[in-house]
């Protein structure tokens, strides 16, 4: 995405919530010190899986992976690698700021969630988990992990 703003705007033209970034694409400023596993209650900033967190309030789908499933998994396999997906995607998220990019043609999915690509110095954070075998590229449908 090619942005010619160059000052602070509101994040609500990627999530619709009224924090400030330093453009269209840029970094996330409003992060806490860290992005834990999301609990029970309101959910604020934290990770739900491997490809979806709370972001200010607003729930966010990582567009460019699917993860396994670790809240309804169809085995034992898929919940043991959800489970490192959620832990490595906690990790990636708190070694620092990172981006917020559209999903080119569609700005949530049929859940309601914001549909964005991470990404740090260039790199999508989902590609970081695709390349350590914890997710796969979307490919625009689920597949099974069992």
């Amino acid at each position: 995405m090619k942005s010619i703003w160059t000052g602070v705007i509101s994040v609500s033209v990627l999530l619709g919530a009224p924090l400030l970034v330093p453009h269209v694409d840029a970094a996330y400023s409003g992060q806490p010190a860290t992005f834990p596993k999301c609990a029970s209650g309101a959910r604020h900033n934290c990770v739900v899986d491997g490809d979806t967190l709370w972001i200010s309030g607003q729930k966010v789908r990582v567009a460019d992976i699917d993860a396994p499933e670790i809240i309804t998994p169809k085995c034992a396999s898929e919940l043991a690698l959800g489970d490192k997906a959620t832990e490595r995607l906690i990790e990636l998220v708190n070694e620092g700021p990172f981006q917020l990019q559209a999903w080119p043609g569609r700005d949530t999915d049929r859940y309601g969630r914001k549909l964005r690509v991470l990404v740090r110095d260039g790199r999508s954070l989902g590609d970081r988990l695709v390349a350590e075998g914890l997710a796969r590229t979307w490919s625009g449908r689920r597949e099974p992990w069992c």
